[in-house]
């Protein structure tokens, strides 16, 4: 009887597992895939506002730390 119930309970864990992959699959196909032009300016956008948030926080952290000098 116990050897029922756990391979019953492992057959509804395979069943969800590949409901799941199935549905994630289905999913994926509705995806409006950017092209290629777009990725690349996605890309570029990212990086550059990535690059200006990094000089604008080192920016901060040198004034920053220039004032603490002043005062500490």
């Amino acid at each position: 009887m116990a050897t029922k119930k756990s391979n019953n309970k492992e057959v509804k864990k395979e069943n969800k597992l590949i409901s799941f992959f199935k549905g994630a699959k289905s999913e994926l196909k509705k995806v409006s895939w950017p092209t290629k032009k777009e990725l690349v300016n996605y890309t570029v956008v990212v990086l550059v506002v990535v690059a200006l948030m990094t000089v604008l926080i080192w920016g901060l952290d040198f004034m920053f730390k220039g004032l603490l000098g002043i005062f500490v």
